[in-house]
């Protein structure tokens, strides 16, 4: 076994730190093959649901009848959800071009709410009335209007949104790819521009943060360990970026955890500029001896092993304190959270 930075004083760190850059990456798991579903996860047999109910009302995609196709998005409510996979927008999106063409105030939270209660239940018939009817009606008349009409000339430095194979062309195109199928070569393009399972990987990005967070929350939890574990965007008097962590609380900080999965390495240095201010402020007014609180970092994904330089100012910044799902269990013996532990 290699011997971990949290392990030997920053001295002996310093002697030698790529040997301990090595110690961390040896140790780091990515699960990025590997998604939660998460709540409102939609299964394909209910998403095909929603795409027959749509066809049907259409008349195999030939006729995009607004009037016709409201009802469907009532009582068959995953239609929304494919009539938007068909314009390619994100709910936020939707809502912003259905205001600019219509002059109905849709709103980002009403159409993401929107959204996560069709995906939540999404054969459950929506209960629409007053405000509600109105934006909707409203976005499924943008989509037909949108998606009648072929892709407007740009630029030849520019991409429309709605130059897709399928929409391209208008009702035409969709009613033909509906038909025959999609061209393989143009359905690996497209993924190729949008990335498989972007959407979802972002709706349950924090989910996948969770797992880490859920994991030292355990070890605290189970040596006894009294900790405040803070709120996204919450403020914390004396830090201008929140820690994840507050040990043994907001009012006395002792120690502070930092805790990311990433598989993203521009996320990754990020958090590690974010350690690194942290490692600073726990400096400021004292010495290298006698910090105001020890930093420890806890993360995960392969977006921290792409910079051996990143890793290098983190194990710096913490003064070694950097731990990895496979090695928590080191993390209060190994700290200064043992000087809190009470089991």
């Amino acid at each position: 076994m290699p011997t971990f930075p949290f392990e030997v004083p920053l001295d002996v760190i310093l002697q030698d730190t790529e040997s301990y850059v090595d110690a961390v990456f040896s140790c780091l798991e990515s699960e990025f093959l590997v998604l939660p579903k998460g709540a409102g996860f939609v299964e394909y047999p209910v998403f095909e649901r929603g795409y027959e109910a749509l066809k049907a009302a259409t008349v195999g995609f030939s006729q995009l009848d607004s009037n016709k196709v409201f009802p469907v998005t009532v009582s068959e409510p995953i239609a929304i959800v494919v009539l938007r996979s068909i314009l390619g927008f994100t709910p936020p999106e939707w809502g912003y071009v259905t205001t600019q063409r219509t002059g109905v105030s849709v709103t980002q939270g009403f159409v993401r709410s929107l959204d996560r209660k069709v995906r939540m239940a999404p054969e459950t018939e929506l209960n629409t009335n007053g405000v509600t009817k109105e934006r909707l009606k409203a976005m499924v008349q943008t989509a037909c209007q949108l998606l009648s009409a072929e892709a407007p000339n740009v630029d030849s430095d520019q991409l429309h949104r709605l130059d897709k194979a399928d929409t391209k062309h208008g009702v035409k195109g969709i009613q033909n790819l509906a038909g025959i199928g999609v061209p393989y070569a143009m359905l690996l393009y497209e993924r190729f521009l949008g990335r498989p399972f972007a959407g979802h990987r972002d709706s349950v990005s924090e989910i996948i943060g969770d797992s880490l967070e859920s994991a030292i929350e355990d070890v605290l939890s189970k040596a006894g360990v009294s900790f405040r574990k803070t709120k996204r965007a919450e403020r914390i008097e004396g830090f201008d970026q929140t820690p994840d962590f507050i040990i043994p609380s907001e009012f006395n900080p002792q120690v502070i955890i930092e805790a990311k999965i990433t598989e993203d390495d521009g996320t990754a240095r990020d958090k590690v500029t974010r350690i690194q201010h942290l490692g600073e402020l726990s400096l400021a007014g004292r010495s290298e001896d006698n910090p105001k609180y020890e930093v420890i970092a806890c993360i995960g994904g392969r977006g921290f092993g792409v910079r051996r330089g990143d890793m290098k100012k983190m194990i710096i910044a913490t003064r070694g304190k950097v731990f990895t799902a496979k090695t928590l269990d080191c993390l209060v013996e190994c700290t200064r959270i043992g000087e809190f532990k009470s089991r």
